[in-house]
């Protein structure tokens, strides 16, 4: 079996570009029937399963009970169904021109993995910081030793002859209105917290955001900092399709996918996790993340992948000196993660999780791009503190449905200059 890292490699060493759709349904029929689509649906695809909220909370005896009623589950419940369902399942699809990743959302997910391993399912991702913060109120420290040994888990299965991969989601998490220089470090320093606890095929992630030209230079970013510390190891960067308010008309949910499209291929990305036009309302069908994955790969052709030069606006500068003063703090990168937390040197804008020091605010500007109100204690060159008028309520909407409006056409605020007065 290909490992999922290689596959993505190959494709990309010929020119392509990977598309994954974000597909995951209860019965093991219906998600068979997804993952053969996907398979069919464009030239480089990978399969994904996604997991239920059940799952993804540890209550595999609630997923059960819903299984038994009949009720509809938002995605596939791994550990309630039986192994032998989920083997019968990819008997047939799984295959080494089609890997499968499997994509949850657990802080704390042991079980998870020790099932995924049993069933050979080497490829998954999340990360210590990226699912505990965003999704609940699991302590960070709880979170980053469940991760340490579902890591070791994982990376014990390389010796039945398939590399395992694991992708850092922390490109993603709240990524509507993190800066990137901030997301940039945080998919980083879970990539080397992978790293250190065995795991030696990564991906690192970043979600597409309002501009494109902010987006392209935090792509780069992020590659010439992978390139520098994650020496010797299989990596590659996925983007992600705009993961806030999405339009809700046809029209704009296809272009804002076709221009995640093209920034994968403008930004070097290697793989791309697609959206549909049915994102705003519902949980996607077959026949929709079909139309997506053939959507994204035409677009991904029409491209191009002519070189330009990329703009300079200290994302890069930003990203690796947070890294490095996280770095500073621990030997173990993971218990240097948990200490940032502490310090305020990594502090997520908006996180309401109580680890999340809360000191950091940022806004969409006039041009779309993202910008720090409060840097808090984030040990940046340029700190900034606020102290224009306040950012409210109406102002976070604003920001938040920005993206949506402008790709469905509806009136968009423009402001002359940054609302927010800072200091530097």
């Amino acid at each position: 079996m290909t490992a999922f890292g290689r596959f993505v490699a190959d494709v990309r060493a010929a020119g392509g570009l990977v598309l994954q759709p974000r597909m995951g349904f209860g019965g093991a029929a219906h998600m068979r029937r997804g993952l053969a689509a996907t398979k069919a649906a464009a030239p480089a695809t990978v399969g994904t399963i996604t997991l239920d909220s059940y799952t993804r909370l540890g209550d595999h005896d609630g997923a059960r009970r819903a299984l038994a009623a009949g009720v509809e589950l938002n995605g596939y419940p791994i550990v309630a169904h039986e192994a032998g369902t989920t083997l019968a399942m990819l008997d047939g699809i799984r295959d080494d021109g089609f890997p499968v990743q499997v994509r949850h959302g657990s802080p704390a997910p042991d079980r998870l993995f020790r099932r995924l391993c049993d069933l050979g399912l080497t490829a998954t991702e999340g990360g210590p910081v990226s699912y505990c913060l965003p999704y609940g109120r699991t302590p960070l420290r709880e979170s980053r030793q469940s991760w340490e040994r579902c890591c070791r888990m994982l990376a014990q299965t390389r010796e039945s002859g398939v590399e395992p991969h694991l992708e850092t989601f922390g490109g993603c998490m709240l990524g509507q209105l993190c800066p990137p220089g901030l997301l940039v470090a945080i998919s980083l320093l879970e990539a080397l917290f992978f790293r250190r606890h065995g795991v030696l095929s990564v991906s690192l992630s970043y979600a597409q955001q309002a501009s494109p030209d902010q987006d392209e230079e935090a792509l780069h970013a992020l590659r010439r900092l992978a390139a520098r510390f994650l020496p010797g190891l299989d990596w590659h960067v996925v983007l992600y399709a705009y993961m806030g308010l999405y339009p809700r008309t046809r029209a704009g949910a296809e272009a804002l996918l076709a221009d995640a499209a093209g920034l994968a291929v403008r930004g070097g990305a290697a793989r791309l996790i697609v959206k549909t036009t049915a994102e705003s309302a519902r949980i996607p069908t077959i026949t929709e993340n079909v139309a997506a994955l053939r959507h994204a790969a035409s677009a991904a052709e029409q491209a191009g992948s002519a070189a330009h030069p990329v703009p300079d606006t200290g994302v890069l500068a930003e990203a690796r000196s947070i890294v490095e003063a996280v770095l500073d703090l621990d030997d173990d990168v993971g218990k240097a993660m948990e200490r940032a937390f502490h310090r305020g040197y990594l502090d997520i804008p908006y996180c309401p999780h109580p680890d999340n020091a809360g000191r950091t605010s940022s806004y969409l500007d006039h041009d779309d791009r993202l910008r720090w109100r409060d840097t808090g204690r984030l040990p940046v060159a340029e700190p900034r503190r606020a102290v224009g008028r306040h950012f409210g309520a109406a102002d976070l909407l604003e920001c938040l449905s920005r993206v949506r409006r402008k790709y469905d056409g509806e009136p968009v605020e423009a402001h002359g200059s940054s609302p927010f007065e800072v200091r530097t």
